[in-house]
């Protein structure tokens, strides 16, 4: 993307208000799980830390919305993704623009990052 977006709002500005319903609903969802999640913009998309550390990230697209919870997130949920019929890769999963999106496997994904952050050594 060419634009350089200064808050997570201008970024759902970008997209139709069914989509950005969706978004809200996520960030929501993310934002509500710990008081020291932290909102910016990351690689141009909505992104989110804890503890100063990233945690994941959100993108939309034409089809789907990507979220990106890091390899080992995606790796712990790999089963939980193709249970779904979901398509995944090394450090995204895609959730279909056009269904609901799955918050009780977004809360675990969010919980199992803030967890790794709390026991990563750094």
């Amino acid at each position: 993307m060419k634009n350089t977006f200064k808050n997570i709002d201008e970024y759902f500005m970008l997209f139709p208000e069914e989509v950005q319903e969706k978004f809200d609903e996520l960030r929501h969802k993310i934002n509500t799980q710990d008081s020291a999640i932290e909102e910016y913009i990351g690689y141009q998309m909505p992104a989110f830390r804890y503890k100063g550390k990233p945690l994941v990230y959100f993108a939309g697209y034409k089809k789907h919305i990507g979220f990106y919870p890091g390899s080992e997130g995606i790796r712990n949920f790999g089963k939980d993704f193709a249970e779904r019929k979901y398509k995944f890769s090394k450090g995204a999963v895609q959730f279909p623009i056009n269904e609901e999106l799955p918050f009780d496997l977004i809360e675990k994904i969010v919980k199992f990052r803030m967890e790794e952050i709390d026991h990563k050594k750094s």
